[in-house]
C-alpha cells in the first residue's frame, strides 16, 4: 500500500465521529434559553420579593403605627394597633358629609397574592413540561442520532469507494458505476429527511409552544393591571382613620370616634409592586420575539445538514409555511448544538466546499471525502 492510500485511510478512519460515551438523554436542553430565563425570572421574582415582605413583617411586629389617645395606657395602645390592622377600614366622609368606609384589607393579603401570581407564572412551564417535553425528548434523540450517523455512514461509503476502486481491475467501469449511483441517488438515506418532512405536517409542538407563550403574556397583563389596580385605589393612602367603637366599646365615652394611623409596611409594597410590574413589562417583549421565532426557519442550520445526502430540503424548496413542529425541533435543535458531534464537522467541510475552486462539483460531504481521499471526482452533469 503507498503513502497515499495509508495517509488517506489514517483520515477518512480520522474523520469518523466517535461513538457518544454516554446517554444524551440526560444532557438534552428541553427549555430554549430565553425561556428558561423568562421562567426564573417571572416565577423567582415576585417569591424573593414576597420573602423579604415576610422576613420584615416577622422582625418588625405589626405593620401599623396608630396615634392613640394620651390617656390610654400601653395595653390599650397595642390593643388599638391589633384592632385597626385587624379591621384595616377606613373611616371618611365624602363631599356632601355623609360617613364613607372604604376597606383597605387587600394590603394585608398583598403579599399571598405574589404567591398566586408565581404559581400562575409557573403554569405555563407545567403545560409545557408534561404536554410537550415527552414528545420533544423523543424526535431530539432521534434526529441527533440520525444525524451523526449519516455522517458516518458518508465517511464509511467513501472508505468502502476506495477499497472497491483499489481492487478494481477496470478503473474505468468503477467510475461509470460511481457516476450512475449518484445519478439515482444510490448514496442517499431518506429516513430522516422524510421524518422531518412529515414533522412539517405536525402542529401540536407549536400549538403548546404558542399557548404557552399566551398564557404567560395573559398572566404578566393581568399581574400589570392588579397592580395599576392597587396603585390607583390604594397604594397612595398610607394613613387612614380607624374606628373602635364597636362591641362593648361602643357606649365608652372616652373612647374617641375615630383614631388616627398610619401604615408603616406602606412604602415596602409600592416598592414591590413597582419591582414586579416594571419587570413584567419589560419582559412582555421578549414572549413576543421568542413567539415570533416560530415565523421564519433556521436556515443556517440547515444550510450546514445540506451537506448530508439526503437533507436537500432548502435546496429543493421542500420547507412550507415555518409555523409548525419542525420549526420548533429546529429551534431545540440550535440549543443543543453542543450534542450534535457531527455539527461542528459539517460546517467546517462546508467553509472549506467554499474556499475550494470547484465546490460546484461538491454536492455533500461523499463528494468532499473522495477530494480529500485522493479519489477524483466530478459532479455530474444534469
Amino acid at each position: 500500500m503507498s503513502l497515499s492510500h495509508t495517509a488517506a485511510e489514517y483520515m477518512l478512519s480520522d474523520a469518523l465521529l466517535p461513538d457518544p460515551g454516554g446517554s444524551r438523554a440526560k444532557g438534552l436542553r428541553l427549555e430554549l434559553p430565553s425561556d428558561r430565563l423568562l421562567k426564573f425570572v417571572t416565577v423567582g421574582l415576585p417569591l424573593c420579593l414576597v420573602s423579604l415582605a415576610f422576613a420584615r413583617e416577622f422582625s418588625a411586629g405589626l405593620q401599623i403605627s396608630c396615634f392613640s389617645p394620651t390617656n390610654f395606657t400601653g395595653k390599650q395602645s397595642a390593643y388599638v394597633d391589633t384592632a385597626c390592622w385587624d379591621s384595616l377600614l377606613h373611616h371618611g366622609f365624602d363631599a356632601e358629609g355623609h360617613a364613607v368606609t372604604k376597606s383597605l384589607w387587600v394590603l394585608k393579603v398583598f403579599p399571598y397574592s405574589l404567591l398566586v401570581v408565581a404559581v400562575l407564572m409557573y403554569m405555563p412551564y407545567l403545560l409545557w413540561r408534561y404536554a410537550a417535553v415527552p414528545a420533544l425528548h423523543s424526535d431530539l434523540l432521534f434526529i441527533i442520532d440520525e444525524l451523526d450517523k449519516s455522517y458516518n455512514r458518508s465517511v464509511r461509503l467513501v472508505q468502502h469507494m476506495r477499497k472497491v476502486q483499489q481492487a478494481s481491475a477496470e478503473p474505468e467501469r468503477f467510475w461509470e458505476e460511481y457516476e450512475r449511483a449518484r445519478r439515482e441517488r444510490y448514496f442517499e438515506f431518506p429516513l430522516l429527511e422524510r421524518y422531518l418532512t412529515c414533522k412539517q405536517h405536525a402542529h401540536s409542538l407549536v400549538f403548546i409552544y404558542i399557548l404557552r407563550s399566551l398564557l404567560l403574556l395573559l398572566f404578566m397583563a393581568a399581574t400589570c393591571l392588579y397592580l395599576v389596580f392597587l396603585h390607583l385605589n390604594i397604594f397612595f393612602q398610607d394613613e387612614f382613620s380607624c374606628s373602635i367603637k364597636t362591641g362593648l366599646l361602643q357606649a365608652e365615652p372616652h373612647i374617641p370616634p375615630l383614631i388616627p394611623c398610619k401604615l408603616v409596611v406602606f412604602s415596602v409594597f409600592q416598592l414591590i409592586s413597582l419591582s414586579v410590574g416594571g419587570v413584567y413589562v419589560l419582559l412582555i417583549p421578549v414572549v413576543i420575539y421568542n413567539a415570533l421565532q416560530l415565523c421564519q426557519w433556521d436556515k443556517g442550520l440547515l444550510s450546514v445538514y445540506e451537506m448530508l445526502p439526503a437533507f436537500d430540503l432548502l435546496s429543493r424548496k421542500m420547507l412550507t409555511c415555518p409555523v409548525n413542529d419542525l420549526n420548533v425541533i429546529l429551534l431545540f435543535l440550535r440549543a443543543n448544538i453542543s450534542e450534535l458531534t457531527s455539527f461542528g464537522r459539517l460546517n467546517a467541510v462546508s467553509a472549506l466546499r467554499e474556499a475550494t475552486a470547484n465546490k460546484r462539483d461538491i454536492d455533500t460531504v461523499v463528494d468532499f471525502m473522495t477530494l480529500l481521499a485522493g479519489l477524483e471526482t466530478t459532479k455530474p452533469k444534469h
